[in-house]
């Protein structure tokens, strides 16, 4: 069965069917090259939707939507813009810091680049910055926010592994905080080189006006996360009040949002989620069958022959992963893999809330790097600019990003100290 699930499902890449079909329709011939029933498949798709912990995905989706219908965005920019605006490379840092605000709301790299980067990206061009340069900062600062809470990975990595949702969406603070700071600092760097300017002066009064400001859109996050560590709610119940907080500051406060504009923002965040949960369904057939194969077993069995490392394994499994994410998307690298390697890293001994971040962390450098890479291509489309050319200039950011990688590796506190401190220790 394994030999025809690979083979059917490398033929539909090669010819470049959708993943979430590629998945569907390798586990539908492998199915029925055994005569296995087709109600099978029919259960796993259920079962892998039907869990109330995934239920906040679609409410954080949501919530980035209404924020994002709210108009909070220049807000978020204008507090980044105060804080590190007068940097050399200023607005650079802007776009970067304005992504880690950002971050708090949406959850997902996508929203982020879209969001802002039909903001920052002409804005960074009229201020003498090239378009490659601007598209290149705009999509590496945009895959912090999968990592800094409230992350849809995470909680889908959380639901896979059976772990903690707020503990894993803790763990992410500092590793996403890391990566702006080593952006920044090849910013800065590169900025001296080619003589990009700052944005203004630095000033406590526009610092404060600016956080006064951004006082509706940040409360957000701190409502989620607050809520979350006193126990108040669950992280479902969580993306919940974010959706109702984010109504009523759309509708009632800002009175940027009609009640006629509801439907829209339904529909996009509908079709949001039902594409992420029509991969997490046909994802969890495909990771069902290799499971149903002993395929997981079969891989931990082999990396116990390899080394005896928790390290090395750890770096393995991360370039088979950077290697992987050239040619497959995201989410489907999580939900397939995750069930294989989790048994692997507890082999290991390995934490899985500090595997499961560095694990979505690996993954989304492939969102960068071209030939697949999504958020490249919107980028690219958004600024006006050739994928090949923005694809140059993203490559020292992705290296920053793996620096960041192995500091947590070698330094795994950096992962873990947040939710230790605030949760106790697992």
């Amino acid at each position: 069965m394994l030999t025809t699930l690979f083979t059917v499902f490398f033929i539909c890449l090669l010819i470049k069917v959708p993943i979430a079909f590629t998945m569907g329709l390798s586990a539908l011939v492998a199915v029925l090259s055994q005569g296995m029933p087709l109600t099978t498949l029919i259960t796993r798709m259920f079962v892998a939707v039907d869990s109330f912990p995934l239920m906040a995905i679609p409410f954080f989706i949501l919530a980035g939507e209404l924020m994002n219908a709210a108009e909070l965005t220049n807000q978020i920019l204008n507090l980044a813009k105060a804080f590190v605006g007068h940097i050399k490379g200023g607005l650079a840092m802007v776009n970067i810091w304005a992504s880690v605000f950002f971050a708090g709301l949406s959850g997902s790299a996508t929203a982020d680049n879209a969001a802002l980067g039909s903001l920052e990206i002409p804005m960074m061009v009229k201020d003498g910055y090239s378009k490659e340069f601007s598209v290149a900062v705009t999509i590496a600062s945009s895959t912090v926010g999968p990592i800094i809470p409230p992350s849809i990975m995470l909680v889908m990595y959380a639901v896979i592994a059976n772990v903690s949702i707020s503990r894993i969406l803790i763990a992410g603070f500092i590793p996403g905080v890391l990566m702006a700071l080593f952006m920044s600092f090849y910013v800065y760097y590169i900025s001296g080189k080619r003589g990009y300017g700052s944005a203004g002066k630095f000033s406590i009064h526009n610092c404060i006006i600016a956080i006064k400001e951004a006082i509706l859109p940040m409360m957000m996050p701190i409502i989620i996360m607050g809520g979350i560590l006193s126990g108040i709610f669950t992280a479902t119940e969580a993306g919940v009040v974010a959706t109702v907080y984010a109504l009523i500051v759309g509708l009632f406060v800002r009175r940027t949002i009609k009640f006629k504009d509801l439907p829209e923002i339904l529909l996009r965040a509908a079709g949001t989620t039902s594409v992420a949960l029509l991969i997490t369904a046909m994802a969890s057939m495909f990771s069902w069958l290799l499971a149903w194969e002993s395929f997981p077993s079969t891989v931990t069995s082999f990396m116990v022959g390899l080394t005896s490392s928790p390290t090395v394994i750890i770096f393995l499994i991360l370039g088979f992963l950077i290697f992987l994410g050239l040619f497959v998307e995201g989410i489907p690298v999580l939900i397939v893999f995750a069930p294989i390697l989790v048994p692997v890293i507890n082999e290991f001994g390995i934490d899985p809330i500090f595997f499961g971040v560095i694990l979505v962390i690996t993954i989304l450098v492939g969102s960068l790097t071209p030939p697949v890479g999504s958020l490249l291509y919107l980028g690219s489309s958004i600024g006006g600019t050739s994928v090949m050319a923005a694809g140059k200039e993203v490559w020292p950011f992705v290296f920053m990003i793996i620096c960041v990688i192995i500091l947590c590796i070698m330094v795994p506190q950096l992962v873990l100290f947040l939710p230790n401190l605030l949760m106790g220790a697992a």
